[in-house]
């Protein structure tokens, strides 16, 4: 591939909550042909996200909170978006030790270990944000607090506790569109985490 790319140029757009570059490129096609294009790259660091679920009570833990990407003036319940706890990941901070720290700040569980499961991008198109997806048991014991988000980052997260059947029913009806939730919640119905 490093033969194919020449003439990289990057023009920054934004720099406020995450970095946006154009990029223009001189890409090298299989026929021989080099063409210019132009792409727009969006750096918002890596992050992690968690699966926790409960084998004894077949439970899963989700969060509900408002994503403005996904806000709609027509449809404002479009914008509560149901999902795993997730968090970004600070610098040099290892995924595990992230994802811990954001379980409790969210969902007030006080989890020790997670086991990773996959590493993916969103999308790649565009987002250079790789995940990493754990997931992790849970019990009554670990709830220390309400969980909820900090403030200090402007977060009004919900915790849900549900049955695992009313997680997976949630994707069919759609309620569930968070594509790292869904991946995790069908990781865990292939690996019968919760038999």
């Amino acid at each position: 591939m490093k033969n194919r790319l020449k003439n990289v140029v990057y023009k920054l757009l934004s720099n406020n909550w995450a970095t946006l570059h154009r990029v223009d490129y001189d890409f090298l096609f299989k026929d021989g042909t080099w063409k210019r294009l132009s792409r727009e790259r969006y750096d918002r660091g890596d992050g992690t996200c968690v699966l926790l679920y409960n084998r004894e009570k077949e439970t899963v833990v989700l969060t509900r909170q408002f994503r403005l990407p996904l806000y709609d003036e027509n449809n404002f319940s479009e914008s509560m978006s149901i999902e795993v706890c997730a968090g970004s990941i600070d610098d040099n901070e290892q995924p595990e030790k992230c994802i811990i720290r954001e379980v409790k700040e969210e969902t007030g569980y006080e989890i020790k270990t997670v086991k990773r499961v996959y590493e993916s991008y969103m999308s790649p198109g565009a987002v250079t944000e790789k995940l990493f997806m754990f997931v992790a048991e849970y019990s009554d014991d670990m709830k220390v607090d309400s969980g909820g988000g900090l403030e200090i980052e402007g977060e009004e997260i919900e915790v849900l506790e549900l049955s695992f059947s009313e997680a997976l029913q949630m994707i069919e009806t759609k309620e569930i569109k968070d594509a790292k939730t869904i991946m995790l919640l069908q990781y865990a119905q292939i690996h019968k985490l919760l038999e």
